[in-house]
């Protein structure tokens, strides 16, 4: 195997390693098998966003790069370029682990060095894709983050979150918690294809439900919505109807965005797999991330036209069900120095 390009930039100043060393490479068998974990040394884990008013977060937790989940789309699939790996089949079976994570974790987020900032997991890769079921580095950190009292949020397209609920629920007693999922469709054939490595949009659903009836606030991105593929006005409508069926806190879609080398990656999938849409695609974003605007606001008047057909209440159909926010013990450490 070549060796590993572990910085994040091509240019000769400034190479910053993000890790010391691959520590060890080991073949998955069984449940596994197809994957290769490639165990590293993190110098760091908690990553703070550049210009993050645009974002909805400012600092991030990725336990793992690459995502057996193979969503063609991902828009993480670049990252894995920067280590030197394809963003195609590397992305989806070269899983890097940081297996020091929760001990670098616990260092940065002492009392005398974080400020008990929120932090978000799933923005880069799955939190909950098949490599934590073996191990099980997501546990580990929310383990930490309940014991600081420190919020965060997670975002996945794994039911394997429910192995945590009762650790979630605990968090959700000292911090404010949130588990959101990503279902971007109902259509079988459509998430077979774009997302072959995930659970049943389904399965997504009942999790959602599941972690709203114990307390814990979960809501949907239906993202992204495919055009010509699952943007039918039934399609997206049925959607919003499962999601509010399932007691959604909030639910939001988009259309898909792609750039480069990740637009190349996808229209050339798109080819492939909906040669019929080739043309069309090419046309959509040959020049553009997004579709244009008129198309998005199209979406949006379907996704609130069903919203509003079943959910006329809003947000506040249901009372909430989250249990209340307990101040840290006397004997905690403080999070604020």
């Amino acid at each position: 195997m070549a060796e590993l390009r572990w910085i994040t930039t091509d240019t000769e100043t400034g190479k910053t390693p993000l890790f010391d060393a691959v520590v060890e490479r080991r073949i998955g068998r069984g449940a596994y098998r197809g994957l290769e974990f490639l165990h590293v040394e993190s110098r760091t884990l908690i990553n703070r966003i550049p210009n993050s008013k645009r974002m909805p977060f400012e600092y991030t937790i990725n336990a793992y790069r690459g995502c057996s989940h193979a969503c063609t789309y991902c828009f993480a699939r670049p990252s894995h370029d920067y280590l030197g790996l394809g963003i195609g089949r590397d992305f989806d079976t070269k899983i890097v682990v940081k297996i020091n994570a929760p001990e670098i974790l616990a260092y940065e987020t002492a009392p005398q060095r974080w400020a008990g900032h929120p932090i978000a997991m799933g923005t880069n890769t799955d939190p909950y894709q098949a490599a934590e079921g073996k191990y099980k580095l997501t546990r580990s950190i929310i383990e930490i983050l309940a014991d600081r009292g420190n919020p965060f949020s997670i975002l996945t397209k794994s039911p394997l979150v429910l192995r945590d609920l009762k650790l979630l629920e605990k968090a959700a007693r000292v911090a404010d918690v949130s588990v959101n999922f990503s279902i971007a469709t109902l259509d079988q054939d459509a998430w077979a294809r774009t997302e072959p490595g995930t659970a049943h949009p389904r399965k997504r659903l009942e999790a959602v439900k599941r972690l709203n009836e114990a307390g814990i606030r979960s809501g949907v991105l239906m993202m992204p919505i495919l055009p010509g593929i699952t943007d039918r006005p039934a399609q997206v409508e049925e959607l919003v109807k499962e999601v509010i069926g399932a007691g959604a806190h909030f639910v939001a879609g988009g259309y898909l965005h792609v750039r480069n080398p990740l637009k190349d990656h996808f229209l050339g999938w798109i080819e492939k797999e909906y040669p019929h849409l080739a043309r069309f695609y090419r046309h959509l974003y040959g020049t553009r991330s997004y579709p244009k605007p008129d198309m998005r606001r199209r979406l949006g008047r379907w996704i609130n036209r069903a919203k509003a057909r079943y959910d006329p209440a809003g947000p506040t159909r249901k009372p909430s069900t989250r249990p209340p926010v307990e101040k840290p013990s006397e004997t905690r450490p403080t999070l604020f120095r």
